[in-house]
């Protein structure tokens, strides 16, 4: 699938009339898992591009290169479209202009750029928030960075949790006049905060991991909410599982004995052995065995 495509299947998915929960992805093998079991869309979190990339919590020391390099992998792996966690964007405005072209280049399907403070202030015992001014710059500069129409903007606030309702819907209400694709919003804990925001705004609305008062796809779905990103529990299930095989080697088990593995069909499967039998075939006269 070209990344004109991708984009496109994004935009029918902030176009149409149901919510979908997306796939949290960071590296090549669980991008295809997610493709392979259908998922309409995946997810890669700023969190769990630290985690994946350096190993570290989300305390904004992954760099832009080292995430557009990942999204280029993953790009490459498999055709399900993304939507990138962009953060601040990595600087100001003129540093998110560049962090839009290096994404779009890298194959994302869309991108959010947020108003949160980071990396955090010195001396600031929690998140903290860029003015409205500074935010509006930033998704101004997004939109004008973008190369290929098709390439989804998202503007991103965490006001609802870090300020009010009525600051989150007031950046937001900025967010939609400029131009964005949708509207992110993070720290929306009742039906009545979102009822307010669904009302205040037009855009379709992408949702960060609704608490269990707001988990009725249907109820989401009629207020205009087509993602919601339900946390990102693929990686820690890869972490658990790492650990206990190791854990396992390391007391002496015997490679019979671990649990817990993907079978060889499996592996054959996200590694898309068959195709590349086909190619060695084709391409460096090799037969099968």
């Amino acid at each position: 699938m070209a990344w004109r495509d991708r984009r496109g299947a994004l935009r029918a998915i902030l176009q149409g009339s149901a919510c979908v929960r997306p796939a949290s992805v960071y590296d090549a093998i669980s991008i295809r898992i997610a493709d392979d079991l259908g998922f309409e869309l995946g997810m890669f979190g700023g969190s769990v591009a630290s985690l994946a990339i350096l190993g570290d919590p989300d305390i904004a020391l992954i760099t832009l290169t080292e995430l557009s390099e990942q999204m280029r992998r993953m790009a490459r792996a498999a055709a399900l479209p993304v939507l990138v966690d962009a953060d601040h964007g990595y600087g100001n405005a003129l540093n998110v202009r560049r962090t839009v072209q290096e994404l779009e280049a890298a194959g994302a399907a869309g991108l959010t750029i947020e108003d949160t403070l980071l990396p955090q202030a010195y001396g600031a015992a929690g998140p903290q928030l860029i003015s409205r001014e500074e935010g509006l710059g930033k998704i101004k500069a997004a939109l004008d960075a973008r190369l290929d129409p098709s390439l989804v903007i998202v503007g991103r606030t965490g006001a609802c949790a870090i300020t009010s309702l009525d600051d989150a819907i007031a950046r937001a209400a900025a967010y939609e006049a400029a131009g964005v694709d949708a509207l992110f919003f993070t720290g929306v804990k009742t039906r009545d905060q979102l009822a307010a925001i669904s009302a205040a705004t037009k855009l379709p609305i992408v949702l960060g991991s609704p608490p269990a008062e707001l988990a009725d796809w249907d109820y989401l779905a009629a207020q205009r909410v087509r993602i919601a990103v339900q946390g990102h529990a693929p990686i820690a299930a890869a972490t658990e599982a790492v650990h206990k095989t190791l854990s396992a080697i390391r007391a002496g088990a015997a490679p019979k004995q671990l649990t817990g593995l993907a079978t060889a069909e499996l592996m054959d499967r996200v590694t898309r052995s068959d195709l590349v039998e086909e190619r060695e075939a084709q391409f460096l006269g090799l037969a099968r065995e």
